[in-house]
C-alpha cells in the first residue's frame, strides 16, 4: 500500500473539523463586533453625561427636581464646524435626564445625570453623579 497521499477517511475527518469550527469562529467574530459597538455606545454616553454634569456644575442655581432634554449638536464652547455623523448621532440617539436631590446637609445637593439610548428594543443607560455646594441665601 502506497502511503504518499491522504486516505478518504482523513479527508472526511479534516472536513468535519472544518465544518464544526468555522461557524463557531464566525459566531465569535460577530460577538466581538457586538461588544465593540456596545463599548463605543457606553463610552459616548459617559462622555456626554460628563459634559452635561460640567454644564450643570457651572450653573449657579440648582433647582430641585427632574429635567430632561436632548443634546445640542455641538458641546458648549465649541466652534461651529460642518455637520458630521458624530454630531447627528448625538442628537438623534442619546437623551439626558438631570435629577437634583436634597441631602442631609442643607447647603449640599446631589446632581445625577442619566444618559439613555435605545439598543434594539431595550433602553440602555449610563448614570454619573456628583455633589454640589450651594451657598446659603443672604437675607
Amino acid at each position: 500500500m502506497d502511503s504518499r497521499g491522504f486516505t478518504l477517511l482523513e479527508v472526511l475527518i479534516a472536513l468535519a473539523i472544518l465544518a464544526l469550527s468555522l461557524p463557531i469562529l464566525l459566531g465569535l467574530r460577530n460577538f466581538d463586533l457586538e461588544l465593540h459597538t456596545r463599548a463605543a455606545d457606553i463610552v459616548a454616553a459617559t462622555m456626554l453625561a460628563q459634559e452635561k454634569l460640567v454644564e450643570t456644575e457651572l450653573t449657579p442655581v440648582y433647582q430641585l427636581g427632574e429635567t430632561t432634554g436632548e443634546f445640542l449638536r455641538l458641546p458648549l464652547g465649541s466652534q461651529p464646524t460642518t455637520l458630521n455623523e458624530n454630531n447627528r448621532e448625538r442628537t438623534e440617539k442619546y437623551r439626558w435626564k438631570k435629577l437634583v436631590l436634597v441631602t442631609p446637609i442643607p447647603s449640599v445637593k446631589e446632581v445625577k445625570i442619566q444618559v439613555t439610548w435605545l439598543r434594539g428594543i431595550a433602553e440602555e443607560m449610563v448614570e454619573v453623579s456628583t455633589y454640589v455646594f450651594t451657598p446659603p441665601q443672604k437675607l
